[in-house]
């Protein structure tokens, strides 16, 4: 009797076991029932009847990666190079990813080879290695078109490595290094003609600066000289003028006057920065000058 519990127990558990699925997070069970799709199980627990229902296969809705083996691909300048590839999709439609295609990595791949044959073979050597980006994004939209319909979406391409051959990349470091020697050469001929330009502006201020200090210094000069000279013909004239109203008190005769202004003209004569202009008329006073030291010389004899 205990060996009939156990073979019910066990075909209990063999039941339990194929009528209840747990299925995890990000996956999704394609169930069929005799042998015809049924329903697509989502995560959590699952019922199916023993025996009828069938797990046909388990899709994962995670981010796949997939790496593509290196390809050579003939450029068109005729140059065998070799690109490494991987592309990023996920499942949108598990039923389709698992009918409408026998495997569906391999279509993948296969498209993805096919693809980049096509458009690296369009392109020469050195566009093929400036447009990555240009590649990625091409490789990236028609991947997506063409596996829409196995319920797969291509989210990203990337090109990993672009191999050329050993000689062309042998020229191509040859070719980069003269193209940098070639642009130091440039900054180093650039930074010399600046630093003549500094050099030569510096100069030019100096000297302007040096112009205008000199130009300067003579303006303050002549302003001095002529505010003395002015000061000493307004101190001259002043003396003139209280000689003259001392005389004019005094009542002086002609001759006296006469003196006296021959006195005032010696004076303005002896200034340096003056030029005397003797009217006619005084030379009259100039002729009776031995007249006039005469009656000096009898006054101081008296």
């Amino acid at each position: 009797m205990l060996w009939v519990l156990l073979v019910l127990l066990v075909i209990v558990l063999v039941i339990a076991f194929n009528t209840i699925k747990i299925v995890r997070q990000s996956e999704v069970y394609i169930i069929e029932r005799l042998g015809k799709f049924h329903k697509v199980a989502d995560a959590g627990l699952t019922v199916i009847i023993p025996f009828v229902d069938h797990v046909r296969s388990v899709v994962s809705l995670k981010q796949q990666t997939m790496d593509i083996p290196p390809q050579g691909v003939i450029t068109q300048d005729n140059v065998t190079i070799t690109i490494d590839t991987v592309v990023f999709y996920k499942i949108t439609d598990p039923a389709k990813a698992v009918y409408e295609i026998q495997n569906l990595k391999k279509g993948i791949e296969y498209l993805a080879i096919t693809t980049i044959r096509d458009i690296v073979g369009k392109m020469d050597l050195d566009a093929t290695f400036s447009s990555r980006d240009a590649i990625n994004d091409r490789l990236r939209v028609i991947l997506d078109e063409a596996t829409d319909q196995w319920g797969c979406k291509v989210d990203r391409v990337e090109i990993k490595d672009i191999t050329p051959p050993a000689d062309i990349r042998d020229a191509m470091e040859k070719q980069m290094n003269a193209e940098r020697n070639k642009r130091a050469l440039i900054l180093q001929a650039e930074g010399e003609r600046q630093s003549a330009i500094t050099l030569a502006e510096g100069k030019k201020e100096a000297a302007i600066l040096e112009a205008e200090a000199d130009k300067e210094a003579k303006i303050r000069r002549a302003t001095g000289e002529a505010e003395a000279i002015i000061k000493v013909a307004d101190a001259k004239a002043q003396e003139i003028h209280v000689v003259y109203d001392a005389m004019m008190k005094a009542n002086p005769d002609d001759k006296l006057v006469q003196l006296k202004s021959l006195e005032a003209l010696k004076e303005v004569a002896n200034g340096s920065a003056n030029k005397v202009f003797i009217p006619f008329e005084a030379t009259k006073a100039l002729g009776s000058l031995g007249a006039i030291s005469e009656v000096v010389k009898d006054k101081k004899k008296d």
